[in-house]
């Protein structure tokens, strides 16, 4: 297989260093190839085994800078960097030639000139003097005369340049955690405006997790003060004395959707208040998950849903406070007042919670229980024969179901024979009638417990 390599240089782009610019292009680089290296300020990339798997170099390429996996994966959510320069060619150091030059016309690699050659920089001065300006009059010389003038090192570089030798580089790899830190182009006063510069570190957390096909389960945002106008005594939920500001999401669900972490971030941040302004941001990624690749059908699929329910509760719970957002438990209670409890939305329900629910699931399915269930019983009025009435006489159409719990949880236990009823005024009713009672007081009392929609 013939070797084809890629050299890669970013454009220059505001607010965006060179560093970092290297490295998400790198990163962008490695979905495409295992084999990417930095030399200097420049990437280059042997794709000799990705040609074929993409369907050809221009398909290749396509997939590099423009990113045609992001609809299977939900897009970054910045621009990381505008398009970079590019070069190829048989050998890394004849990509990185092509890139220092003109990319009109395409030069063969016998007449590259000399200072496009790293190894042959120190000695330009002296092979002008000797005529010599490109590839082809160097690689001309004797061997020894080079070698001794010049240095064995001229000689394996060109060697390699030729493909004579193999070229040898420190591959680049993914990092095992995500956390990168971001400073600001500027100071900035309000909580809000930090989103701005977490885009930027959210896009490249995007492409981190598809790298490592993971899913994010809790992102932790950090913020520095300036210690000069900071006040030390502030401390509150997201503030601390050590001049970071801290803001930590969870989501039910391990996700590389990054808009959705967005929303999550900017409901979040709208309720903070900066005690002095940000220089840096920070983003870790302390939780992640293993995902499965998504399926996808050889017919045409239909319109895909909207956002999933776990993330829509998500975001009413940044908005509103994870206390206002309830979620309902079922016990394992024969009472149809006891048989849940709400409680707090937890992001992420333990196997054992959701097991006790099914169980309690199970165990009424074969109930008929009403629509809507009384906070708590409701006495009905009897007549002189003892039958119930509720807005006026009630007739029993199904019953009597018998609910007997002992109250060995030092609750009180519950003896009741229930039927369904029909109100010519309120429909149909679910009644319950007492029964041996310990005293006399209560015994045969009637009560409205629920009413069917």
């Amino acid at each position: 297989m013939r070797p084809h390599w890629i050299a890669l240089q970013p454009e220059p782009v505001a607010h965006v260093d060179g560093a970092e610019a290297l490295r998400v292009w790198a990163w962008r680089a490695l979905r495409l190839t295992p084999l990417v290296a930095q030399v200097d300020a420049a990437l280059v990339l042997e794709v000799s085994a990705s040609v074929r798997l993409f369907g050809g170099g221009a398909a290749l390429l396509e997939a590099l800078l423009h990113d045609e996996d992001a609809p299977l994966a939900a897009a970054p959510v910045a621009p990381l960097a505008s398009a970079p320069r590019l070069a190829q060619g048989r050998t890394a150091l004849v990509a990185l030639a092509r890139l220092q030059l003109p990319p009109l016309p395409r030069l063969p690699i016998n007449v590259l000139p000399l200072h496009a050659l790293a190894a042959a920089t120190p000695h330009l001065p002296t092979l002008a003097r000797l005529g010599v300006h490109d590839w082809g009059s160097l690689r001309a010389l004797p061997r020894g005369g080079v070698a001794r003038r010049f240095g064995a090192a001229l000689l394996d570089a060109m060697d390699c340049a030729y493909g004579q030798r193999p070229e040898r580089y420190p591959w680049l790899t993914v990092p095992e955690v995500f956390d990168q830190t971001l400073e600001l182009a500027a100071q900035v006063d309000n909580a809000p405006a930090l989103l701005f510069g977490a885009r930027r570190l959210l896009a490249q957390l995007g492409l981190w997790l598809r790298l490592r096909q993971r899913g994010a389960l809790v992102l932790e945002l950090q913020w520095q003060l300036d210690a000069r106008r900071s006040n030390a005594a502030h401390t509150d939920t997201h503030h601390s004395g050590d001049g970071w500001g801290r803001l930590q999401l969870r989501t039910a669900q391990a996700s590389q959707d990054m808009r959705h972490w967005e929303r999550l971030f900017a409901e979040q941040l709208a309720r903070v208040t900066l005690p002095a302004p940000v220089l840096y941001l920070r983003l870790r990624a302390p939780a992640t998950q293993p995902l499965q690749g998504e399926s996808r059908s050889l017919l045409p699929e239909a319109q895909r849903p909207g956002d999933p329910l776990h993330q829509m509760l998500e975001r009413v719970a940044a908005r509103v406070g994870p206390g206002s957002v309830l979620r309902v438990a079922l016990q394992d209670d024969h009472r149809p007042e006891s048989m849940q409890q709400w409680h707090a939305a937890d992001p992420a329900p333990t196997g054992s919670r959701l097991g006790a629910q099914h169980h309690a699931l199970a165990d009424t399915d074969a109930v008929l229980y009403p629509t809507w269930l009384c906070e708590s019983p409701q006495p009905l009025h009897t007549d002189a024969q003892g039958a119930p009435s509720f807005h006026g006489p009630l007739t029993l159409l199904a019953g009597p179901q018998r609910i007997e719990v002992a109250g060995w949880d030092g609750g009180s236990g519950v003896q009741r024979d229930y039927f369904i009823a029909r109100s010519a005024a309120s429909g149909l009713l679910w009644i319950f009638r007492q029964r041996l009672q310990p005293s006399e007081v209560g015994r045969g009392a009637w009560y409205l417990h629920g009413l069917f929609a």
